[in-house]
């Protein structure tokens, strides 16, 4: 159970920082909804990568 806790933890870590910077970015720059947008996608396929690294199933780099 703690294991599925923090690999949901992973990804859901991914998206939130991804949104925030997204977030941010659109704030400063008055780009919105296009910077929260693109790093949206950005954290969810970071949090997948990390994801799958903390899984296990890909072997970590040499």
């Amino acid at each position: 159970m703690a294991r599925g806790f923090r690999l949901s933890s992973e990804l859901v870590a991914g998206v939130v920082v991804g949104a925030a910077r997204g977030w941010g970015i659109d704030h400063l720059l008055s780009t919105s909804p296009f910077g929260l947008i693109v790093f949206f996608l950005l954290g969810f396929v970071a949090g997948l990568v990390n994801l799958v690294r903390s899984a296990g199933v890909v072997p970590p780099n040499r």
